[in-house]
C-alpha cells in the first residue's frame, strides 16, 4: 500500500551518525522527522530528492561556533548551511550576545568579535532566545552563556577577581540563561576580560550548573607552554561542579609545543575515566582571534582579518601592512587596533593527533563578521570529509561523520539529532562522497564548499543547487540528557 511523505531522498548511501556500516535506503520525513528507512519505491512525496551515486548523513552540528549575531544579521546562514550544518553550538569562549545593553560604551574586545555595540542589546538570556525564536534562523542552534559576557555586566573593574555580590549577581543571571534555554556556562579565561578570574570565581559562577546537568565549555588560560596546567584547572572545575566539560579548539600552540598534542591527549584520556569530558577541534594550522602584539610572539606568519580604522588591510600580511606603513611590526599591530587577525602557529601533526582522537568533536571556530575570515568558517566539515578522511586516509567515512553529528548530540545533549534513524528530527545532508571539500582557501576565503547537494533541517530544505532556498525552519534547542 503506498504512502505518502512530505519528502523522500532516493537512493542514498546511509552513513548513519553513529558509525554503523553505510547501506544504501530511502529516507522519508513527515513534518520535521524522519518517518521511514528502507525501499519506498511506489510511495510518494511532495518533494523528492534524488540521491543515486551520493550519500545522505545526520546533518552536521558545528560544535564550537560565534554565530550568535550570525542568526540574527544573516539569517539564511550560508557559511554554515553550504557546507552542511544544521545546527550551531553558539555563546563560545566566554562571548555570548546576552545578557548585555552596552548602551553608548565600548565594546570591550573579545566581544566585538561577534558585534559592535548596537548588537549588546539584550538585558536578558530570555529576550535573546525569544529573538531567535520569533525569527528563526535556517539553522537550529544550542546556547552557551558566556562568562566573559557577564563579567562585563557586573563588575565596572575586569582587571581583578569578582567580589561575592559581583558573583551573587553572575549566579543570577547563569540561573536565568539556563532557565531560558541555555545548555551551559563558557569561559574564555584566555582572553584579557576574563584573565583576572581565579579558578574559584569560575566555579562559584558556574555553581547552578550542578543541579541542572548542565555544561561547563571553556576556551581555557592557557594553550601553549602552560597547556596542562590549563587542562588540570579544566577538569577541577568540572569535578567539583560535578558537570561535563568541553575543552573548545583543543590544539597546542607555538613552535616550543609542537608535538605537545601526545601528553594533552594522554592527559585527557586518564581524566576520561574518572569524569565527563568533551573536545573540539577546527582542521587547519591557524587559528583566529582579535589581534595583539604578544599574539603575533607564537605566529610563523599573521594575516589581518579586519580592522575598524584600516579597513583596507583586511586580508593582508602583518609583514606586508608594516613595510605599506613604513613602521615595524609591533607598531602596526598599535595602528590596527580594534583588529582581528590570523595567526599560523600549529603543527600539522598534532592537528592531525588531535582530530582523529576517538572523542574528538569538528567545530569551525568561524568568525563571520571578519572582512577576510578565516576558511574555517565556510570549510571546516567538508575539509574533514575531503582532505582529512578521503585524501589523507585519516579515518573512515563513518567515522568522519559521528564527529560531526552523533558524537555531538551526545556530548551536548540533543536528543534525537546527530543520528539518521526512524523517529529522530529530520535534519539532514546530501553529499557527493567522491567530491566534497573545502572552497575557501586563505587567499578566498569566502566560497561555499564543494560537493555539498542538499541540506534538510527540521523537515525544510535549507540549501540546494548551491544557494539558499530562503527556508528558516531552526529552532533553539534546549539540553536533554534524560
Amino acid at each position: 500500500m503506498s504512502e505518502r511523505f512530505d519528502l523522500i531522498v532516493r537512493g542514498a548511501t546511509v552513513v548513519d551518525g553513529s558509525r554503523a556500516p553505510r547501506y544504501r535506503a530511502d529516507v522519508g520525513v513527515r513534518g520535521d522527522r524522519i518517518a521511514a528507512i528502507g525501499s519506498l519505491d511506489g510511495n510518494r512525496a511532495a518533494v523528492d530528492i534524488d540521491a543515486s551515486g551520493k550519500v545522505v548523513s545526520p546533518g552536521f552540528i558545528d560544535a564550537h561556533t560565534h554565530d550568535d549575531r550570525l542568526m540574527l544579521s544573516a539569517p539564511e546562514m550560508a557559511p554554515k548551511a553550504s557546507q552542511g550544518v544544521t545546527t550551531v553550538v553558539a555563546g563560545n569562549c566566554g562571548v555570548s550576545l546576552a545578557p548585555l545593553v552596552l548602551g553608548d560604551r565600548a565594546v570591550p574586545p573579545p566581544l566585538d568579535l561577534i558585534g559592535d555595540t548596537s548588537w549588546y542589546r539584550f538585558a536578558s538570556f530570555k529576550s535573546y532566545v525569544e529573538q531567535l525564536e520569533s525569527s528563526p534562523a535556517a539553522t537550529n542552534a544550542a546556547l552557551l552563556v558566556g562568562h566573559t559576557t557577564m563579567r562585563v555586566v557586573a563588575m565596572s573593574d575586569l582587571d581583578r577577581s569578582a567580589t561575592k555580590n559581583e558573583i551573587e549577581q553572575m549566579q543570577a543571571m547563569v540561573r536565568e540563561a539556563l532557565d531560558a534555554g541555555a545548555i551551559g556556562v563558557s569561559t574564555g579565561l584566555y582572553y584579557e576580560p576574563a584573565r583576572a578570574a581565579p579558578t574559584e570565581e569560575v566555579i562559584e559562577v558556574c555553581r547552578p550548573l550542578t543541579g541542572r546537568k548542565a555544561l561547563y565549555c571553556t576556551h581555557m588560560r592557557d594553550e601553549g607552554d602552560h597547556v596542562t596546567d590549563s587542562l588540570e584547572e579544566t577538569f577541577r572545575i568540572g569535578r567539583e561542579l560535578r558537570v561535563p566539560v568541553v575543552v573548545s579548539h583543543h590544539k597546542v600552540v607555538g613552535l616550543p609545543n609542537h608535538g605537545r598534542s601526545k601528553e594533552t591527549l594522554s592527559l585527557i584520556a586518564a581524566r576520561m575515566a574518572s569524569q565527563s569530558i568533551g573536545l573540539d577541534c577546527y582542521p587547519y594550522c591557524a587559528s583566529s582571534t582579535i589581534l595583539s602584539w604578544e599574539r603575533t610572539l607564537v605566529a610563523t606568519k599573521v594575516l589581518v582579518t579586519w580592522s575598524t580604522p584600516h579597513p583596507e588591510f583586511g586580508g593582508m600580511d602583518l609583514e606586508d601592512v608594516a613595510a605599506k606603513m613604513g613602521i615595524d611590526k609591533r607598531q602596526a599591530v598599535l595602528r590596527l587596533l580594534p583588529a582581528g587577525a590570523i595567526y599560523f602557529s600549529l603543527d600539522e601533526a598534532d592537528v592531525q593527533r588531535v582530530l582523529s582522537f576517538e572523542h574528538t568533536m569538528v567545530g569551525s571556530d568561524g568568525l563571520p563578521h571578519d572582512a577576510a575570515p578565516h576558511p574555517r568558517l565556510w570549510g571546516t566539515f567538508p575539509r574533514v570529509l575531503g582532505h582529512y578522511s578521503r585524501g589523507l586516509g585519516l579515518f573512515p567515512l563513518e567515522t568522519a561523520v559521528y564527529k560531526m553529528t552523533g558524537l555531538s548530540a551526545s556530548t551536548f545533549g540533543l536528543k534525537d539529532r546527530g543520528v539518521l534513524q526512524q523517529g529522530a528530527f529530520a535534519d539532514l545532508c546530501v553529499f557527493d562522497a567522491a567530491t566534497i571539500d573545502e572552497a575557501a582557501s586563505f587567499a578566498r576565503p569566502i566560497q561555499p564548499a564543494r560537493g555539498i547537494e542538499a541540506v534538510i533541517v527540521n523537515g525544510a530544505i535549507t540549501w540546494r543547487d548551491g544557494k539558499p532556498t530562503g527556508a528558516r525552519p531552526g529552532r533553539v534547542l534546549r539540553r536533554d540528557v534524560g
